[in-house]
Protein backbone atom coordinates (compact mmCIF):
# COMPACT_ATOMS: atom_id res chain seq x y z
CA UNK A 1 0.00 0.00 0.00
CA UNK A 2 2.87 2.62 0.95
CA UNK A 3 6.54 2.74 -0.05
CA UNK A 4 9.60 4.06 1.09
CA UNK A 5 10.64 7.26 0.22
CA UNK A 6 13.06 6.60 -2.76
CA UNK A 7 12.45 2.83 -2.66
CA UNK A 8 10.15 1.59 -5.52
CA UNK A 9 7.67 -1.21 -4.62
CA UNK A 10 7.37 -1.81 -7.78
CA UNK A 11 9.12 -4.50 -9.38
CA UNK A 12 11.45 -3.47 -11.89
CA UNK A 13 10.62 -0.07 -11.54
CA UNK A 14 7.21 -1.01 -14.11
CA UNK A 15 4.74 2.32 -13.85
CA UNK A 16 4.39 3.61 -17.14
CA UNK A 17 5.37 6.46 -19.01
CA UNK A 18 4.49 9.09 -20.49
CA UNK A 19 4.56 9.60 -24.21
CA UNK A 20 5.01 12.50 -26.41
CA UNK A 21 1.12 12.04 -27.39
CA UNK A 22 -0.08 12.98 -23.71
CA UNK A 23 -0.45 8.65 -24.12
CA UNK A 24 0.57 6.26 -21.52
CA UNK A 25 3.24 4.50 -23.89
CA UNK A 26 3.09 0.19 -24.04
CA UNK A 27 6.32 -1.25 -23.71
CA UNK A 28 7.17 -1.11 -27.20
CA UNK A 29 6.49 2.16 -28.12
CA UNK A 30 8.69 4.28 -30.18
CA UNK A 31 6.68 8.08 -29.80
CA UNK A 32 9.49 11.23 -29.60
CA UNK A 33 9.41 12.90 -26.26
CA UNK A 34 7.13 15.82 -25.94
CA UNK A 35 8.33 19.19 -25.35
CA UNK A 36 5.64 20.25 -22.35
CA UNK A 37 6.79 18.42 -19.21
CA UNK A 38 4.30 16.40 -17.33
CA UNK A 39 4.22 18.76 -14.36
CA UNK A 40 1.59 21.01 -11.83
CA UNK A 41 2.67 24.21 -13.53
CA UNK A 42 2.95 27.55 -11.79
CA UNK A 43 -1.24 28.85 -12.18
CA UNK A 44 -1.68 30.35 -8.76
CA UNK A 45 -0.89 34.08 -8.89
CA UNK A 46 -1.48 36.53 -6.40
CA UNK A 47 -5.17 36.87 -7.10
CA UNK A 48 -5.68 33.09 -7.11
CA UNK A 49 -3.72 32.61 -3.87
CA UNK A 50 -6.03 35.72 -2.13
CA UNK A 51 -8.69 34.22 -3.41
CA UNK A 52 -7.65 30.05 -2.22
CA UNK A 53 -7.23 31.77 1.80
CA UNK A 54 -10.20 34.00 2.00
CA UNK A 55 -12.55 31.51 -0.18
CA UNK A 56 -11.33 28.85 2.53
CA UNK A 57 -11.52 30.76 5.76
CA UNK A 58 -15.26 32.01 5.34
CA UNK A 59 -17.64 29.27 5.09
CA UNK A 60 -21.00 29.61 6.46
CA UNK A 61 -20.46 30.29 10.12
CA UNK A 62 -20.64 34.09 10.14
CA UNK A 63 -23.86 34.16 7.97
CA UNK A 64 -25.53 31.60 10.25
CA UNK A 65 -24.12 30.93 13.92
CA UNK A 66 -21.66 33.76 14.80
CA UNK A 67 -23.32 33.59 18.43
CA UNK A 68 -20.05 31.11 19.68
CA UNK A 69 -17.86 34.14 20.81
CA UNK A 70 -20.91 36.05 22.13
CA UNK A 71 -22.38 32.89 24.28
CA UNK A 72 -19.08 32.62 26.50
CA UNK A 73 -18.18 36.18 26.45
CA UNK A 74 -21.34 37.70 27.97
CA UNK A 75 -20.93 41.06 25.89
CA UNK A 76 -21.38 42.97 22.47
CA UNK A 77 -18.42 44.80 23.73
CA UNK A 78 -15.97 41.74 24.99
CA UNK A 79 -17.27 39.58 21.74
CA UNK A 80 -16.02 42.14 19.24
CA UNK A 81 -12.58 42.78 21.35
CA UNK A 82 -12.54 38.50 20.69
CA UNK A 83 -13.28 38.79 17.36
CA UNK A 84 -10.35 41.41 16.65
CA UNK A 85 -8.17 39.72 19.15
CA UNK A 86 -8.16 36.05 17.67
CA UNK A 87 -7.87 37.86 13.93
CA UNK A 88 -4.52 39.16 14.98
CA UNK A 89 -3.02 36.25 16.35
CA UNK A 90 -4.22 34.20 13.11
CA UNK A 91 -2.25 36.99 11.09
CA UNK A 92 0.51 35.75 13.71
CA UNK A 93 0.29 32.30 12.60
CA UNK A 94 -0.28 33.08 8.82
CA UNK A 95 3.43 34.80 8.95
CA UNK A 96 5.02 32.18 10.39
CA UNK A 97 3.75 29.80 7.40
CA UNK A 98 4.70 32.86 4.92
CA UNK A 99 8.25 32.76 6.04
CA UNK A 100 7.96 28.93 5.85
CA UNK A 101 6.82 29.21 2.70
CA UNK A 102 9.56 31.43 1.07
CA UNK A 103 12.08 29.31 2.53
CA UNK A 104 11.16 25.60 2.25
CA UNK A 105 9.97 26.25 -1.75
CA UNK A 106 7.92 22.85 -1.36
CA UNK A 107 4.24 22.15 -1.38
CA UNK A 108 2.51 20.29 1.19
CA UNK A 109 1.87 22.94 3.91
CA UNK A 110 1.66 21.42 7.53
CA UNK A 111 2.91 18.06 6.35
CA UNK A 112 6.11 19.21 4.57
CA UNK A 113 7.27 21.82 7.51
CA UNK A 114 7.05 19.20 9.57
CA UNK A 115 8.81 17.04 7.47
CA UNK A 116 11.65 19.06 6.93
CA UNK A 117 11.97 19.83 10.73
CA UNK A 118 11.17 16.99 12.57
CA UNK A 119 11.67 14.27 10.56
CA UNK A 120 8.93 11.35 8.75
CA UNK A 121 7.30 10.35 11.82
CA UNK A 122 5.55 13.14 13.06
CA UNK A 123 4.98 14.26 9.26
CA UNK A 124 3.46 10.44 8.45
CA UNK A 125 1.14 10.89 11.51
CA UNK A 126 -0.21 14.43 10.54
CA UNK A 127 -1.05 12.64 7.02
CA UNK A 128 -2.51 9.52 8.29
CA UNK A 129 -4.93 11.47 10.31
CA UNK A 130 -5.45 13.98 7.67
CA UNK A 131 -6.16 11.63 4.68
CA UNK A 132 -8.33 8.86 6.83
CA UNK A 133 -10.37 11.25 9.39
CA UNK A 134 -9.90 14.90 9.22
CA UNK A 135 -10.35 15.92 5.67
CA UNK A 136 -13.08 13.67 4.92
CA UNK A 137 -15.43 14.50 7.80
CA UNK A 138 -14.50 18.43 7.33
CA UNK A 139 -15.55 18.03 3.92
CA UNK A 140 -18.65 16.41 4.44
CA UNK A 141 -19.43 19.04 7.36
CA UNK A 142 -19.25 21.96 4.91
CA UNK A 143 -20.79 20.14 2.13
CA UNK A 144 -23.59 19.32 4.20
CA UNK A 145 -24.19 22.95 4.81
CA UNK A 146 -24.02 23.61 1.23
CA UNK A 147 -26.95 20.51 0.28
CA UNK A 148 -28.74 22.64 3.03
CA UNK A 149 -28.83 25.86 2.25
CA UNK A 150 -28.67 25.36 -1.57
CA UNK A 151 -32.24 23.72 -0.82
CA UNK A 152 -33.54 26.05 1.55
CA UNK A 153 -35.41 28.69 -1.07
CA UNK A 154 -37.54 25.33 -2.34
CA UNK A 155 -38.75 24.44 0.77
CA UNK A 156 -39.46 27.81 2.91
CA UNK A 157 -42.41 26.23 4.51
CA UNK A 158 -41.20 23.21 5.55
CA UNK A 159 -38.50 21.09 7.13
CA UNK A 160 -36.16 19.88 4.10
CA UNK A 161 -35.76 15.92 4.19
CA UNK A 162 -32.23 15.00 5.37
CA UNK A 163 -32.30 12.19 2.82
CA UNK A 164 -32.36 15.07 0.31
CA UNK A 165 -30.04 17.29 1.48
CA UNK A 166 -27.55 14.61 1.57
CA UNK A 167 -28.43 13.61 -2.43
CA UNK A 168 -27.86 16.93 -3.21
CA UNK A 169 -24.52 17.45 -1.21
CA UNK A 170 -23.15 14.07 -2.89
CA UNK A 171 -23.49 15.68 -5.84
CA UNK A 172 -21.62 19.38 -4.68
CA UNK A 173 -19.12 17.13 -3.67
CA UNK A 174 -18.61 14.76 -6.89
CA UNK A 175 -18.84 18.57 -8.85
CA UNK A 176 -15.76 19.80 -6.88
CA UNK A 177 -13.94 16.43 -7.25
CA UNK A 178 -14.50 16.50 -10.98
CA UNK A 179 -13.64 20.48 -11.33
CA UNK A 180 -10.59 19.94 -9.70
CA UNK A 181 -9.75 17.02 -11.58
CA UNK A 182 -10.66 18.47 -14.95
CA UNK A 183 -8.17 21.91 -14.69
CA UNK A 184 -6.25 23.78 -12.51
CA UNK A 185 -7.05 27.28 -14.07
CA UNK A 186 -10.71 26.33 -13.84
CA UNK A 187 -10.64 25.47 -10.33
CA UNK A 188 -8.98 28.78 -9.86
CA UNK A 189 -10.87 31.33 -12.03
CA UNK A 190 -14.29 29.61 -9.84
CA UNK A 191 -12.32 29.99 -6.68
CA UNK A 192 -12.06 33.42 -7.78
CA UNK A 193 -15.44 34.08 -8.13
CA UNK A 194 -17.37 32.49 -5.37
CA UNK A 195 -14.64 34.52 -2.97
CA UNK A 196 -16.16 37.70 -4.70
CA UNK A 197 -19.66 36.33 -3.93
CA UNK A 198 -18.78 35.74 -0.42
CA UNK A 199 -16.96 39.58 0.21
CA UNK A 200 -20.34 40.67 -1.74
CA UNK A 201 -22.30 38.69 0.35
CA UNK A 202 -20.59 40.46 3.44
CA UNK A 203 -20.89 43.65 1.99
CA UNK A 204 -24.32 43.10 1.63
CA UNK A 205 -24.44 43.16 5.20
CA UNK A 206 -22.25 45.68 6.41
CA UNK A 207 -23.28 48.67 4.10
CA UNK A 208 -26.60 48.73 5.84
CA UNK A 209 -25.12 48.24 8.97
CA UNK A 210 -22.79 51.19 8.17
CA UNK A 211 -26.24 53.16 7.32
CA UNK A 212 -27.69 52.46 10.28
CA UNK A 213 -24.82 53.86 12.53
CA UNK A 214 -24.89 56.67 10.39
CA UNK A 215 -28.52 57.27 11.45
CA UNK A 216 -28.08 57.09 15.47
CA UNK A 217 -28.55 53.13 15.87
CA UNK A 218 -26.00 52.61 18.13
CA UNK A 219 -28.44 51.03 21.65
CA UNK A 220 -27.03 47.56 21.68
CA UNK A 221 -23.62 49.14 21.92
CA UNK A 222 -24.28 51.11 25.45
CA UNK A 223 -22.37 49.94 28.30
CA UNK A 224 -21.11 47.37 25.71
CA UNK A 225 -18.84 45.61 28.08
CA UNK A 226 -22.30 44.99 30.75
CA UNK A 227 -24.25 42.38 30.96
CA UNK A 228 -23.45 38.49 32.07
CA UNK A 229 -20.37 37.87 33.30
CA UNK A 230 -18.34 35.50 31.42
CA UNK A 231 -17.33 32.17 33.53
CA UNK A 232 -13.27 31.37 33.79
CA UNK A 233 -14.19 28.84 30.82
CA UNK A 234 -16.06 31.22 29.07
CA UNK A 235 -13.24 33.34 27.52
CA UNK A 236 -11.21 30.48 26.61
CA UNK A 237 -13.81 29.35 24.99
CA UNK A 238 -14.84 32.38 23.22
CA UNK A 239 -11.37 32.38 22.11
CA UNK A 240 -11.16 28.85 20.70
CA UNK A 241 -14.80 29.76 18.45
CA UNK A 242 -12.48 32.87 17.27
CA UNK A 243 -9.29 30.79 16.17
CA UNK A 244 -11.86 28.27 14.74
CA UNK A 245 -13.71 30.43 12.75
CA UNK A 246 -10.71 32.53 11.13
CA UNK A 247 -8.66 28.81 10.19
CA UNK A 248 -7.52 28.18 6.88
CA UNK A 249 -5.19 31.11 6.56
CA UNK A 250 -2.49 27.93 6.08
CA UNK A 251 -3.83 26.70 2.69
CA UNK A 252 -2.28 28.52 0.43
CA UNK A 253 1.18 26.97 1.32
CA UNK A 254 -0.46 23.70 0.03
CA UNK A 255 0.20 24.76 -3.35
CA UNK A 256 3.60 26.56 -2.65
CA UNK A 257 4.87 24.57 -6.11
CA UNK A 258 2.15 25.83 -7.98
CA UNK A 259 2.59 29.88 -7.01
CA UNK A 260 3.88 32.32 -9.34
CA UNK A 261 6.79 34.48 -7.89
CA UNK A 262 6.12 32.34 -4.08
CA UNK A 263 9.41 34.67 -1.80
CA UNK A 264 6.57 37.99 -3.09
CA UNK A 265 2.99 36.73 -3.51
CA UNK A 266 3.31 34.28 -0.42
CA UNK A 267 3.38 36.73 1.99
CA UNK A 268 1.70 39.33 0.33
CA UNK A 269 -1.69 36.95 -0.22
CA UNK A 270 -1.41 36.01 3.11
CA UNK A 271 -1.67 39.68 4.73
CA UNK A 272 -3.99 41.03 2.38
CA UNK A 273 -6.67 38.11 2.75
CA UNK A 274 -6.08 37.99 6.58
CA UNK A 275 -6.52 42.06 6.53
CA UNK A 276 -9.57 41.38 4.29
CA UNK A 277 -11.48 38.66 6.86
CA UNK A 278 -10.95 40.20 9.91
CA UNK A 279 -12.21 43.74 9.13
CA UNK A 280 -14.39 41.64 7.09
CA UNK A 281 -15.50 39.48 9.96
CA UNK A 282 -15.86 42.67 12.87
CA UNK A 283 -17.71 45.20 10.78
CA UNK A 284 -20.40 42.45 10.07
CA UNK A 285 -21.00 41.44 13.94
CA UNK A 286 -21.28 45.21 14.33
CA UNK A 287 -23.76 45.63 11.48
CA UNK A 288 -25.40 42.78 13.04
CA UNK A 289 -25.12 44.48 16.74
CA UNK A 290 -27.24 48.06 14.71
CA UNK A 291 -30.33 46.19 14.26
CA UNK A 292 -30.15 42.57 16.31
CA UNK A 293 -29.53 42.91 20.04
CA UNK A 294 -27.21 40.39 21.80
CA UNK A 295 -29.91 38.26 23.07
CA UNK A 296 -32.11 38.30 19.49
CA UNK A 297 -28.38 37.05 18.25
CA UNK A 298 -28.39 34.10 20.44
CA UNK A 299 -31.70 33.13 19.99
CA UNK A 300 -31.70 32.91 15.90
CA UNK A 301 -31.08 30.28 13.78
CA UNK A 302 -29.58 31.95 10.60
CA UNK A 303 -28.41 35.99 11.82
CA UNK A 304 -27.85 37.00 8.81
CA UNK A 305 -31.19 35.95 7.30
CA UNK A 306 -32.78 37.68 10.76
CA UNK A 307 -30.71 40.56 9.92
CA UNK A 308 -31.65 40.90 6.27
CA UNK A 309 -35.10 40.35 7.19
CA UNK A 310 -35.37 43.44 9.38
CA UNK A 311 -33.92 45.54 6.85
CA UNK A 312 -34.05 44.58 3.28
CA UNK A 313 -37.33 42.56 3.50
CA UNK A 314 -37.86 39.93 0.23
CA UNK A 315 -33.94 40.57 -0.24
CA UNK A 316 -33.53 37.81 2.58
CA UNK A 317 -34.44 34.83 0.01
CA UNK A 318 -31.49 35.64 -1.54
CA UNK A 319 -29.11 34.80 1.94
CA UNK A 320 -29.23 31.39 1.87
CA UNK A 321 -27.84 31.12 -2.08
CA UNK A 322 -25.05 33.40 -0.84
CA UNK A 323 -24.19 30.85 2.53
CA UNK A 324 -24.60 27.75 -0.36
CA UNK A 325 -22.11 29.75 -2.71
CA UNK A 326 -19.68 30.27 0.36
CA UNK A 327 -19.83 26.89 1.35
CA UNK A 328 -18.94 25.90 -2.00
CA UNK A 329 -15.51 28.59 -2.25
CA UNK A 330 -14.66 26.35 1.24
CA UNK A 331 -14.76 22.89 -0.26
CA UNK A 332 -13.32 23.93 -3.75
CA UNK A 333 -10.86 25.33 -2.13
CA UNK A 334 -9.99 22.76 0.62
CA UNK A 335 -10.16 19.88 -1.95
CA UNK A 336 -7.90 22.07 -4.48
CA UNK A 337 -4.98 22.86 -1.52
CA UNK A 338 -5.15 19.53 0.46
CA UNK A 339 -4.86 17.30 -2.37
CA UNK A 340 -1.42 18.90 -3.08
CA UNK A 341 -0.30 17.60 0.81
CA UNK A 342 -1.33 13.98 -0.51
CA UNK A 343 0.66 14.50 -3.93
CA UNK A 344 3.37 15.71 -1.83
CA UNK A 345 3.06 12.73 0.89
CA UNK A 346 3.25 10.33 -2.05
CA UNK A 347 6.14 11.80 -3.31
CA UNK A 348 8.35 11.38 -0.78
CA UNK A 349 7.28 7.81 -0.18
CA UNK A 350 4.25 8.48 2.94
CA UNK A 351 1.34 8.05 0.51
CA UNK A 352 0.53 5.12 -2.09
CA UNK A 353 2.46 5.80 -5.14
CA UNK A 354 -0.32 6.54 -7.35
CA UNK A 355 -0.97 9.14 -5.65
CA UNK A 356 1.57 11.31 -6.59
CA UNK A 357 0.88 10.35 -10.19
CA UNK A 358 -0.61 13.78 -12.82
CA UNK A 359 -3.11 13.47 -15.36
CA UNK A 360 -0.80 13.34 -18.80
CA UNK A 361 -3.30 16.01 -20.76
CA UNK A 362 -4.95 17.79 -17.95
CA UNK A 363 -1.71 18.30 -16.00
CA UNK A 364 -4.08 17.72 -12.61
CA UNK A 365 -2.92 15.77 -9.53
CA UNK A 366 -5.71 13.29 -10.66
CA UNK A 367 -5.36 10.67 -8.05
CA UNK A 368 -4.98 12.60 -5.25
CA UNK A 369 -8.13 14.76 -5.59
CA UNK A 370 -10.17 11.35 -6.18
CA UNK A 371 -8.65 9.87 -3.20
CA UNK A 372 -11.20 11.97 -0.83
CA UNK A 373 -14.25 11.15 -3.15
CA UNK A 374 -14.95 7.61 -1.64
CA UNK A 375 -13.80 8.54 1.62
CA UNK A 376 -15.83 11.37 2.13
CA UNK A 377 -19.37 9.64 0.80
CA UNK A 378 -18.63 7.02 3.40
CA UNK A 379 -18.11 10.15 6.22
CA UNK A 380 -21.29 11.85 4.54
CA UNK A 381 -23.72 8.50 4.69
CA UNK A 382 -22.28 6.83 7.22
CA UNK A 383 -19.99 8.72 9.97
CA UNK A 384 -20.58 10.75 12.86
CA UNK A 385 -19.09 13.35 11.39
CA UNK A 386 -19.45 15.96 14.32
CA UNK A 387 -18.05 13.59 16.87
CA UNK A 388 -15.23 12.72 14.80
CA UNK A 389 -14.38 16.51 14.44
CA UNK A 390 -14.82 16.80 18.29
CA UNK A 391 -12.51 14.04 18.50
CA UNK A 392 -10.08 15.76 16.64
CA UNK A 393 -10.21 19.43 16.84
CA UNK A 394 -7.12 18.86 19.15
CA UNK A 395 -4.92 17.60 16.55
CA UNK A 396 -5.21 20.68 14.22
CA UNK A 397 -3.75 22.80 16.44
CA UNK A 398 -1.14 20.47 17.99
CA UNK A 399 0.28 20.23 14.12
CA UNK A 400 -0.11 23.95 13.63
CA UNK A 401 1.91 24.63 16.87
CA UNK A 402 4.43 21.95 15.82
CA UNK A 403 4.73 23.22 12.64
CA UNK A 404 5.58 26.59 14.11
CA UNK A 405 8.05 25.80 16.96
CA UNK A 406 9.25 24.17 13.85
CA UNK A 407 10.54 27.21 12.62
CA UNK A 408 12.16 28.15 15.81
CA UNK A 409 14.13 25.13 15.73
CA UNK A 410 14.93 25.68 12.02
CA UNK A 411 16.18 29.25 12.68
CA UNK A 412 19.13 27.41 14.54
CA UNK A 413 18.75 24.29 12.95
CA UNK A 414 19.42 25.85 9.60
CA UNK A 415 20.20 29.36 10.33
CA UNK A 416 22.00 29.54 7.00
CA UNK A 417 18.83 28.86 5.27
CA UNK A 418 18.09 31.83 2.80
CA UNK A 419 14.39 33.71 4.49
CA UNK A 420 13.07 36.26 1.94
CA UNK A 421 10.67 36.72 4.42
CA UNK A 422 11.18 36.63 8.21
CA UNK A 423 9.48 37.47 10.99
CA UNK A 424 10.27 38.76 14.64
CA UNK A 425 10.98 35.52 17.08
CA UNK A 426 8.73 36.63 19.40
CA UNK A 427 5.41 35.99 16.56
CA UNK A 428 6.08 32.51 16.26
CA UNK A 429 6.71 31.81 20.20
CA UNK A 430 3.35 33.56 20.97
CA UNK A 431 1.68 31.69 18.42
CA UNK A 432 2.96 28.28 19.82
CA UNK A 433 2.23 29.38 23.18
CA UNK A 434 -1.66 29.85 21.55
CA UNK A 435 -1.50 26.45 20.07
CA UNK A 436 -0.34 24.96 22.98
CA UNK A 437 -3.01 26.51 25.03
CA UNK A 438 -5.34 25.45 22.30
CA UNK A 439 -4.60 21.83 22.90
CA UNK A 440 -4.92 21.89 26.61
CA UNK A 441 -8.15 23.98 26.42
CA UNK A 442 -9.43 21.06 24.40
CA UNK A 443 -7.91 18.66 27.07
CA UNK A 444 -9.91 20.60 29.82
CA UNK A 445 -12.82 21.18 28.05
CA UNK A 446 -13.67 17.57 26.55
CA UNK A 447 -11.29 15.25 28.14
CA UNK A 448 -13.24 12.08 26.31
CA UNK A 449 -13.31 13.56 22.82
CA UNK A 450 -10.33 14.92 23.02
CA UNK A 451 -8.38 11.58 24.23
CA UNK A 452 -10.47 9.60 21.68
CA UNK A 453 -8.59 11.58 18.73
CA UNK A 454 -5.42 11.62 20.56
CA UNK A 455 -5.95 7.99 20.36
CA UNK A 456 -7.16 7.77 16.70
CA UNK A 457 -3.77 10.31 16.07
CA UNK A 458 -1.56 7.54 17.74
CA UNK A 459 -2.56 4.58 15.34
CA UNK A 460 -0.48 7.00 12.43
CA UNK A 461 2.51 5.10 14.86
CA UNK A 462 2.48 1.28 14.38
CA UNK A 463 1.20 2.16 10.90
CA UNK A 464 4.11 4.10 9.99
CA UNK A 465 6.49 0.86 10.89
CA UNK A 466 4.13 -1.33 9.04
CA UNK A 467 4.02 0.15 6.06
CA UNK A 468 7.19 2.79 5.79
CA UNK A 469 9.54 1.51 7.70
CA UNK A 470 9.17 -2.59 7.19
CA UNK A 471 11.29 -3.47 3.97
CA UNK A 472 10.71 -7.54 3.36
CA UNK A 473 7.37 -7.20 2.55
CA UNK A 474 6.16 -10.57 0.89
CA UNK A 475 7.02 -10.41 -2.65
CA UNK A 476 3.00 -11.13 -3.50
CA UNK A 477 2.41 -8.14 -1.90
CA UNK A 478 4.91 -6.43 -4.08
CA UNK A 479 3.53 -7.71 -6.79
CA UNK A 480 0.17 -7.29 -6.30
CA UNK A 481 0.58 -3.50 -5.94
CA UNK A 482 2.73 -3.42 -8.83
CA UNK A 483 -0.27 -4.51 -10.43
CA UNK A 484 -2.65 -2.37 -9.26
CA UNK A 485 -0.22 0.53 -9.59
CA UNK A 486 -0.12 0.27 -13.25
CA UNK A 487 -3.94 -0.73 -13.95
CA UNK A 488 -5.01 2.75 -12.44
CA UNK A 489 -2.11 4.26 -14.65
CA UNK A 490 -3.66 2.96 -17.51
CA UNK A 491 -7.37 3.92 -16.55
CA UNK A 492 -7.03 7.48 -14.50
CA UNK A 493 -4.18 8.22 -17.70
CA UNK A 494 -1.48 9.36 -15.58
CA UNK A 495 2.17 9.25 -14.85
CA UNK A 496 4.79 10.22 -12.53
CA UNK A 497 5.98 13.96 -12.30
CA UNK A 498 8.44 14.00 -15.36
CA UNK A 499 10.69 16.06 -12.92
CA UNK A 500 10.62 13.52 -10.50
CA UNK A 501 11.29 10.77 -12.72
CA UNK A 502 14.87 9.26 -13.34
CA UNK A 503 16.76 10.21 -16.24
Amino acid sequence: MFRKAAVPTVSNGSYLQGQANGKLSSLDSGQPAREGKVVLKKKVTLLRGISIIIGTIIGAGIFISPKGILKNTGSVGMSLTVWTVCGILSLFGALCYAELGTCIKKSGGHYTYILEAFGPLPAFVRVWVELLIIRPAATAVISLAFGRYILEPFFMQCEIPELAIKLITAVGITLVMVLNSTSVSWSARIQMFLTFCKLVAILIIIVPGVIQLIKGETQHFKNAFAGNDASVMGLPLAFYSGMYAYSGWFYLNFVTEEVENPEKNIPLAICISMIIVTVGYVLTNVAYFTTISAGELLLSKAVAVTFAERLMGNFSLAVPVFVALSCFGSMNGGVFAVSRMFFVASREGHLPEILSMIHVRKHTPLPAVIVLHPLTMIMLFNGDLYSLLNFLSFARWLFIGLVVAGLIYLRYKRPDMPRPFKVPLFIPALFSFTCLFMVALSLYSDPVNTGIGFAITLTGIPAYYLFIVWDNKPKWFRKLLGRVTTTLQILLEVIPAEENQKS
